[in-house]
């Protein structure tokens, strides 16, 4: 467990799960209560075929990501306009058209040797500039959340009251999408575009169903976020497997022991609940 910290290597691997992770997890409680989980999943996987075109072009992945993410939104903003076909069609649509062109840019043979990372993550493979800007981009995350806690309370337990109140659902799932992107687009290159959705949502989930309290919900993701991050590494330390996969279990068993430890949630029903909006009807 100690090599995690003296080697250098581990060492700055174990940074970047650990930032990923406390962004990740708070971000996550807001994705679940918006039930914004399938564009979440839809995101990581409509990006790969700018991380392939990255790797091709030997530019940093994030850049890959990035691209990858707005082409994404905005061919499933112009699917969405015909009425015909709906939101959840046109996601479905252009993820699938999306992630398919990635697999056959991936399978091309002049592919360098990065495709485990770009599908699998390798923070082992991460730089101190690698660090210095998940840390840039994940605190940008966690000031956004900060700043726009009341609209997203709003927007999640009470949307009908919220227009009255001055907040706008339609503005705030918007923006919420927005601060999923930049997440997705930091985490690509240590988690990979198929397992990032692991540490978005598993710690998140077990923290919903571990309490009732919003607050509670939030820190305690924050945690298990970050906690998943270091037993996934220092897992596949041990067992000499990926790190990625390794993390994306770790967070999945963590869902896994809050479920059995209380099969019926929190107490108050399993599952995402309207409850009451802390500090802004007065409950704590």
């Amino acid at each position: 467990m100690t090599e995690l910290v003296t080697d250098p290597l581990l060492r700055r691997a174990l940074l970047e799960v650990v930032i990923l992770g406390l962004a990740c997890g708070p971000l996550g409680v807001w994705v679940l209560h918006e039930r914004r989980a399938f564009a979440a999943e839809s995101l990581s996987h409509a990006m790969l075929p700018g991380l392939v075109l990255a790797a091709l072009a030997g530019v940093p992945l994030l850049l890959g990501a990035v691209g990858g993410i707005v082409l994404a939104a905005v061919l499933v903003a112009v699917a969405a306009r015909d009425a015909r076909v709906g939101g959840d069609t046109a996601v479905a649509v252009v993820v699938t058209a999306l992630f398919g062109l990635g697999v056959v840019l991936a399978l091309r043979p002049d592919v360098p040797a990065r495709l485990g990372e770009i599908l699998f993550g390798d923070p082992l493979g991460a730089t101190a500039g690698d660090v210095a800007l998940a840390a840039l981009l994940c605190g940008g995350v966690l000031v956004a959340l900060a700043l726009g806690a009341r609209s997203l309370r709003l927007a999640a337990f009470d949307p009908q009251a919220a227009p009255s109140l001055g907040t706008r659902p339609g503005r705030v799932g918007v923006a919420l999408l927005v601060v999923l992107a930049i997440t997705i687009a930091a985490a690509a290159q240590g988690l990979g575009s198929l397992l990032l959705v692991a540490l978005l949502l598993a710690p998140a989930a077990a923290a919903i169903r571990a309490s009732d309290r919003l607050g509670t919900q939030l820190r305690l993701a924050a945690a298990l976020g970050a906690g998943c991050g270091v037993a996934g590494l220092e897992l596949s330390r041990s067992l000499d497997v990926a790190a990625g996969p390794a993390i994306a279990l770790a967070a999945c068993a963590a869902y896994v022991v809050v479920a059995v430890v209380r099969p019926g949630g929190s107490g108050r029903g399993a599952g995402l609940r309207r409850a009451p909006i802390d500090g802004l009807t007065g409950s704590r």
